[in-house]
């Protein structure tokens, strides 16, 4: 039946030829171990292509649901768990494995005549390859995501000539968006991941045309053995054992929950990805106006360097020992690379817009009147300032009254003290010309008028913070027992148990004590301490996790008040009065259900228990290596013979 239809195929559609082409090869020098890299790299693509179609059936790309819908995948769909975990770590796996590739060509001398094209190929696939991490790394939307994209476009924007340009085109305006997350969604999807494939394949017919260069001693090369089934055996052996280490460590480290983007989030500290420590590290070495040395200088002359290669190095000779200048220059950009990744990975990086040094600043966690102008208030060029504050972005970053976030100064009037519309000018136009190491984007592209009423928005928030801090407060309002109020939109994120606890110290220790374990004295109260949560009230405890959230969000959201004659603490509102951000609530809500042993982010449906799976997994894995171990002692393969020769 199936030689009939083989048959059948072949009479309609070249296949025969096109086994040929793909399997009918002599190596030169043998099948070998040495070669697998490429293979496994190209076996992850393919893996990365399958995981990724199949989360696009339940990934949304947009800003309010990129984050959840790729949770709802992960905790609710059958083995949704197992596909997303093998697209992270795959993605990982796959820059490793192009990296020993391109490392074990260049040992080889494999890059040299007639072999310039491969390598050429193999240099763009690098760097493809580099290009998906990136764009993939967006997708997830969460904090890491944000703060990639944030940091690429500076990168980028820095670049002389194009940079503007480019920095435009990834974040489809002035500003991050949705459009933003669009392009990066249609880049890694569609764009990159299509040229990563055509040029892969123009990698492989190359390769096919001028044969592989085997190994770089020429008696061994005299040697040859038939690329099927030999090299595809070893090949196969290295993919699968591959995918097995995906498969452990999905298990056993899942990809983490770093919590959905939130831009008002000073807490944050980014970091990039490891592939990309490298170039986060060297950024370190040229602040200031030699930034562009290593944004633009460093990746330039990097990869012009590596497409010259093969035509600087003409010589014949390929032993690693015979080319010591080419072998050092491999050994120190190696080095360099693994230096400065270390070094980027253990660095502590401080908070952003925080000078090294300094604390932060916890949030403040009463309700407030905001505190300068509102705009009601304001005259016709101050509203408009208004606006541009909010168009511009500037409210990501920058808190008046109890709006805004706390990257930068806050400018209800006391961040601005002492300052004159000329400075507020310049800061606007050349931020670094104040401070060197400022990551605050210079606003050139606004008109003089707009940077009038923005600055007039501004300055009119400093006079009414003088006119206010003239006048007594009025009294806080009492808060009443409680939790009164439906949950907050926090109940429906995964936050981030570890950064959850980073907000923790920061907002709650001083009443609940480190780790929620302290009895902090609340004279009037029933008991006389503040509630403890480590652990928490049993009441209010639940091993559903989402019964657990939904117990205690009422109480961050809206606050409450002991029961007592006269309590001397109070739960504060910290949804109500917008000190927390919803995703920082969620990251909150995470940590305090950790203390408590119950995971915020458990899988409700795993089809099959990712230990169960482990084991089953490496079962199957052990029968199949027993199996074709057999097949390679006693089938006949990997024995080589001379070129021209019988076996």
């Amino acid at each position: 039946m199936f030689s009939r239809f083989f048959q059948w195929i072949n009479e309609r559609w070249p296949l025969t030829p096109f086994a040929r082409l793909a399997l009918e090869e002599d190596m030169a020098g043998g099948a070998s171990f040495a070669y697998v890299f490429g293979s496994a790299a190209l076996i992850l693509f393919l893996l990365q292509v399958v995981t990724g179609i199949w989360q696009l059936f339940y990934y949304v790309p947009t800003l309010t649901q990129g984050y959840n819908s790729l949770n709802y995948l992960r905790t609710e769909v059958p083995l949704g768990w197992l596909i997303h975990g093998l697209h992270y770590w795959g993605a990982n796996a796959m820059v490793v494995c192009v990296l020993l590739h391109m490392s074990q060509v260049f040992i080889w001398g494999a890059y040299k005549r007639p072999h310039e094209l491969q390598w050429v190929t193999g240099v763009f696939l690098f760097l493809l390859t580099m290009v998906m991490s990136l764009t993939g790394g967006a997708l997830p939307w969460d904090k890491r995501s944000y703060w990639l994209i944030e940091v690429a476009a500076s990168a980028a924007g820095s670049m002389p000539l194009v940079g503007d340009l480019i920095k435009q085109l990834m974040l489809a305006g002035g500003v991050i968006g949705q459009l933003t997350l669009s392009r990066f969604f249609i880049g890694h999807a569609a764009i990159v991941s299509g040229a990563l494939f055509a040029l892969a394949a123009v990698h492989l017919v190359a390769l096919r045309k001028v044969g592989n260069a085997g190994p770089w001693d020429e008696r061994k090369r005299t040697l040859s053995g038939p690329f099927w089934p030999d090299q595809v055996f070893k090949d196969g052996l290295a993919a699968s054992a591959v995918i097995f280490i995906l498969v452990a460590l999905t298990v056993l480290f899942p990809p983490p929950y770093a919590g959905m983007a939130d831009p008002l989030d000073a807490s944050y500290i980014p970091k990039p990805e490891w592939n990309f420590l490298f170039f986060y590290e060297a950024l370190k070495f040229f602040p200031g106006h030699l930034e562009i040395i290593a944004t633009a200088g460093i990746p330039l002359i990097g990869t012009l360097l590596l497409l010259s290669i093969p035509f600087f190095d003409r010589d014949p000779e390929r032993r690693p020992f015979r080319r010591p200048l080419a072998m050092a220059g491999w050994v120190i950009a190696v080095a360099g690379f693994i230096t400065l990744t270390l070094a980027g990975a253990l660095s502590q990086t401080e908070g952003l817009g925080t000078p090294a040094g300094q604390p932060q600043a916890p949030p403040a966690p009463l309700a407030a009147k905001s505190a300068g102008a509102k705009p009601a208030d304001l005259s016709a060029s101050e509203k408009a300032g208004h606006d541009l504050f909010q168009s511009q972005g500037c409210v990501a970053c920058h808190r008046i009254g109890q709006t805004g976030g706390s990257i930068g100064p806050d400018l209800s009037g006391e961040g601005l003290k002492g300052h004159s519309r000329e400075w507020i000018t310049e800061q606007l136009m050349n931020p670094k010309s104040h401070n060197p190491s400022s990551i605050m984007p210079a606003q050139t592209a606004m008109s003089p008028a707009a940077v009038a009423q923005l600055i007039d928005f501004l300055l009119a928030q400093k006079a009414a913070a003088s006119v206010a801090a003239a006048s007594p407060a009025p009294p806080a309002a009492a808060t009443t027992v409680g939790p009164h109020g439906a949950p907050g939109v926090a109940v429906t994120i995964i936050g981030s148990a570890d950064h959850g606890s980073i907000v923790f110290e920061k907002t709650c220790t001083s009443c609940h004590g480190s780790e929620g374990k302290g009895k902090i004295a609340n004279p009037g109260s029933t008991d006389g301490t503040v509630p403890s949560l480590n652990p928490i009230a049993a009441d209010e405890f639940s091993p559903e996790q989402k019964t657990f959230v939904t117990n205690i969000d009422r109480y961050i959201q809206h606050g409450s008040r002991p029961a007592g004659p006269g309590p001397q603490l109070s739960m504060l509102p910290f949804g109500d009065t917008n000190a927390l951000t919803q995703q920082q609530i969620a990251d909150l809500e995470a940590y305090i259900l950790s203390l408590n042993g119950v995971d915020r982010a458990r899988i409700n449906d795993p089809g099959i228990a990712p230990d169960i799976f482990l084991i089953i997994t490496a079962f199957v894995f052990a029968l199949a290596y027993l199996n074709l171990f057999g097949w390679w002692q006693f089938g006949g393969l990997g024995k080589r013979r001379e070129k021209g020769g019988n076996e």
